[in-house]
């Protein structure tokens, strides 16, 4: 009681969740801001790099010119090879990058593998398949570019994954095992139709695109796997629960409520999807999808709503400068991107192995 008579006023004590909770969303928007803000200056950056000089200040102009914020001071020339080559290039690298990454770490998550990939459910095989046969076998008589012929061998190889998964019990590591298999079955077929209809100038324009290019990138690539991995980034945030569930098990997700059956089918028919579009206007880039949920894992954690933004960026600014790497290396020469991916893809899945072994 104080003199007046009144008793003092109590001020609410913060609940204990407050803090961390108010620390953890604060450390969560420093991250993004600083993955976003990295990503923007690569793609700068990395434009500028290669036989003609070309500055930052010149990209943001021609960037600004084309969305018609301004004028550009540019010749012609410059603005072509800023907007027509090698932004379009850029900003492929980084989609295929953010979405091989949210592919692997979904699919990490669906199969309880920290050795899984995009490339598990024999996707790539059955791109690089379709894309053989319109270029050596010229399947569809011209009217097949060589993206449909590659994402249609996708879909194949894929139902055919799902058909064989089903019929052998549907279970995780049923599902992987099919993917071996049809892995095995479609880089077989690829090799045969090389080997015994392939000329000397297509059978090195096809190993090129098995290793992964991003040379014959174009807007229409950029804006339609753009808007597969944005429908895919929703679709997955929004079973971020649903995949923290898948960590602790299937009977275990079953027991919180998840339809397990159900939303592995639809989470790997949506990466499926994604990989198939991203493999169709880049090819087979190896070892993005394998390495950087693991390194984004140590950066955000393994709550899926806090780590698939942060595997996005990291796949983008990791492939931006890896293809960066590959064009310019041996200039004029091009080094195919996946070759500058397993490179550093190969001593990082050794380390998984051997974190794995010791974990296990």
């Amino acid at each position: 009681m104080t003199l007046t008579g009144r008793r003092p006023a109590v001020r609410p004590r913060p609940s204990p969740a407050t803090g961390p909770r108010s620390a953890r969303a604060l450390r969560d928007g420093l991250l993004w801001t600083a993955g976003t803000a990295l990503l923007l200056l690569s793609v700068a950056v990395a434009v500028t790099i290669g036989p003609a000089r070309i500055s930052v200040p010149d990209v943001w102009s021609a960037v600004a010119a084309h969305l018609g914020l301004g004028d550009t001071r540019l010749t012609p020339i410059r603005d072509g090879i800023i907007w027509n080559l090698r932004m379009p290039r850029t900003l492929l690298a980084a989609v295929c990058g953010a979405g091989l990454a949210v592919c692997g770490t979904v699919m990490q998550s669906l199969l309880r593998n920290p050795l899984a990939d995009p490339f598990v459910l024999g996707v790539s095989s059955g791109a690089s398949t379709g894309a053989v046969a319109v270029v050596v076998l010229g399947a569809g008589g011209g009217a097949v570019s060589v993206p449909a012929g590659a994402f249609a061998g996708a879909l194949c190889s894929f139902a055919l994954v799902m058909l064989l998964s089903h019929t052998l019990g549907g279970t995780t590591d049923r599902v992987v095992l099919a993917g071996v298999a049809a892995m095995q079955l479609f880089s077989a077929l690829t090799s045969f139709v090389v080997m015994t209809a392939a000329d000397a100038e297509q059978t090195r324009g096809v190993l090129f695109w098995l290793l992964g290019s991003l040379s014959g990138a174009g807007w229409t690539d950029v804006r339609v796997c753009a808007a597969v991995l944005a429908v895919t980034l929703l679709i997955c945030l929004g079973h971020a629960r649903t995949l923290d569930a898948f960590a602790f098990g299937r009977d275990a997700a079953a027991a919180l409520g998840v339809r397990v059956t159900r939303t592995r089918t639809v989470l790997l028919c949506t990466t499926a999807l994604l990989t198939a579009a991203l493999v169709s206007s880049a090819g087979a880039i190896g070892f993005v999808g394998l390495v950087l949920p693991h390194a984004a894992r140590a950066l955000a954690g393994s709550g899926h709503r806090r780590l698939l933004p942060v595997t996005a960026l990291a796949g983008a600014v990791f492939l931006v400068w890896a293809d960066t790497l590959a064009r310019t290396v041996l200039e004029p020469q091009e080094v195919p991107v996946g070759v500058v991916t397993a490179l550093v893809g190969v001593p990082a899945f050794v380390l998984v192995l051997y974190r794995t072994r010791r974990t296990a």
